[in-house]
């Protein structure tokens, strides 16, 4: 019993911070304009919007490809438009994003966080995601990452800061 208890204790703590993260993510997007989710701001190229759909697709490869095996289908085709950018708008992207987001919980709630993995993914990350746990461990850290790349671009936008959730 007590294994379970700890297991949801650790579940609600890991959510809590990469629900943290995720929030930050669309916080700091939050009043841009359709030209301004579009801008590549740095010399690679991606789009804020872009990255937005980018850990929208990370969310389903690590918690339905990698995770569980088994993914739905998406809602357009799975195209490719450069480093990071999208043809969609900022409202399909964003119901994409938070929509994984939703089945990445579902996910994390049904399955104990020592589950290891039904697929492997591809490279030297693969042989370090053992189990559901490191698969959360991933995302916190990939969402903190980009929501910082996220935090530098909205400031070379427009000037704001400071715009994750309080």
């Amino acid at each position: 019993m007590d294994e379970v208890r700890v297991d949801d204790d650790e579940k609600h703590a890991l959510l809590l911070f990469l629900d943290a993260q995720r929030a930050s993510v669309l916080a700091i997007i939050d009043g841009l304009d359709v030209e301004a989710l579009a801008t590549a701001v740095l010399s690679s190229g991606w789009t804020p919007l872009g990255l937005v759909e980018h850990l929208g697709y990370a969310e389903r490869h690590w918690f339905q490809e990698i995770a569980t095996g088994s993914t739905e289908p998406l809602a357009w085709p799975d195209d490719d438009h450069g480093p990071l950018t999208t043809p969609r708008s900022s409202s399909e992207v964003i119901a994409f994003y938070r929509a994984q987001c939703e089945l990445s919980n579902a996910v994390i709630a049904s399955t104990p966080l020592s589950t290891p993995p039904v697929a492997r993914h591809p490279g030297p990350l693969g042989d370090e995601v053992t189990d559901l746990r490191r698969i959360v461990l991933h995302m916190i850290e990939e969402t903190a990452r980009h929501a910082g790349h996220l935090d530098i671009v909205r400031e070379l936008l427009d000037g704001k800061t400071g715009l994750g959730p309080r």
